[in-house]
């Protein structure tokens, strides 16, 4: 079952706020950009960074000319199956509260995100929430205005601004606090993720089809994990720079279908940042919107519940306050005009 929330009930006046998360509208302005501040590198973050891609590229050597196909098929799976522990579960479950979920479901889904391999639940949502807070602005742990570089990777190079430290104790955890499993996660992150992002995609291979664990190694964790990290980065890079804002031009995150295509419907980033409790993280449900599809799955049979969205009213009124003009629908009174008479003959 599914909530729609109808004009007036539930409607962002600025996309820089998690709406389920504060009590104050934050405006970009009561912080912005101090591009004069100067970051200092963390060198260990470089040299494991560097180490990460010299073996996801060995890893994609041996994926064209040693690993055997069912390892292959199991990369590909990896990829998808943790992908959507970051989509499903960090992002629109964790974070957004975008939707409930039955304990089997969010068991499942911290386990995925914990293979995936992007810090502890707890973490991820927590700097997720603040970069909705506080987007792209010094207090945003990947402030896009720093770069496109800086927003894909380099904020995990360098140290934090110290706005990011000191609004990140600002967030409200308390919902994730009073998670047990989450907690869990928290406390044995590092024992769970050596067993359950390395060990086991490794071994599995091995066990299963006699790959060989050097091969098993650079494709199953080297290269699985490299580029699940760069398909997750995309949406703070690709989904802040190039692309249309229908929904709120004063806003830096676009609409981006081809970070949609590969990361799951992420990709519909403006839309997203205007109405961020809607469960689909999009307009629509489909195309181009992989993670909504199996939370819809997943509600059929019970496991999701209570999903959130956004009424058609407040989209189109939303739209026509503070889109960019480039919406296929709603984008122009030309074009409003034209849908409205083809409504009114159908009629």
């Amino acid at each position: 079952m599914s909530t729609t929330l109808v004009e007036g009930v539930v409607e962002s006046s600025t996309a820089v706020c998690d709406h389920s998360h504060t009590k104050k509208k934050i405006l970009p302005s009561e912080i912005g950009t101090d591009y004069s501040f100067k970051r200092k590198i963390v060198w260990k973050n470089v040299f494991a960074f560097v180490v990460l891609h010299l073996g996801a590229l060995y890893g994609l050597y041996l994926g064209f000319f040693e690993a055997k196909w069912l390892t292959i098929v199991f990369v590909w799976f990896l990829i998808f199956a943790t992908g959507e522990g970051i989509t499903a579960g960090a992002h629109r479950l964790y974070s957004h509260k975008s939707y409930k979920a039955t304990l089997p479901l969010r068991v499942v889904l911290l386990i995925l995100q914990t293979i995936a391999g992007q810090n502890c639940m707890y973490i991820w949502a927590r700097d997720h929430r603040q970069h909705h807070k506080y987007s792209d602005t010094d207090a945003d742990p990947h402030n896009a205005n720093r770069g496109f570089f800086f927003s894909h990777m380099g904020w995990l190079m360098s140290k934090k601004h110290p706005m990011v430290i000191a609004k990140g104790k600002t967030i409200d955890m308390s919902d994730l606090e009073a998670d047990a499993l989450v907690m869990f996660q928290k406390k044995y992150y590092n024992p769970l993720y050596f067993f359950l992002a390395l060990v086991f995609p490794v071994y599995l291979p091995v066990y299963l089809w006699n790959e060989t664990a050097w091969t098993a190694l650079f494709t199953c964790y080297f290269l699985r994990y490299v580029a699940l990290l760069h398909i997750t980065w995309t949406v703070n890079s690709i989904a802040h720079y190039y692309g249309t804002k229908p929904f709120d031009m004063n806003i830096v995150a676009v609409e981006s279908k081809i970070v949609s295509l590969w990361a799951g419907g992420e990709g519909w980033h403006n839309y997203h940042h205007t109405f961020p409790w809607d469960y689909k993280a999009s307009e629509f449900a489909a195309p181009l919107n992989a993670t909504t599809t199996l939370i819809d799955i997943m509600a059929y049979f019970g496991l999701a519940y209570d999903m959130r969205e956004a009424s058609i009213s407040m989209i189109q009124k939303r739209i026509k306050r503070t889109g960019d003009g480039s919406h296929a629908i709603y984008g122009s009174k030309k074009v409003d005009d034209n849908h409205n008479n083809e409504m009114t003959k159908m009629q």
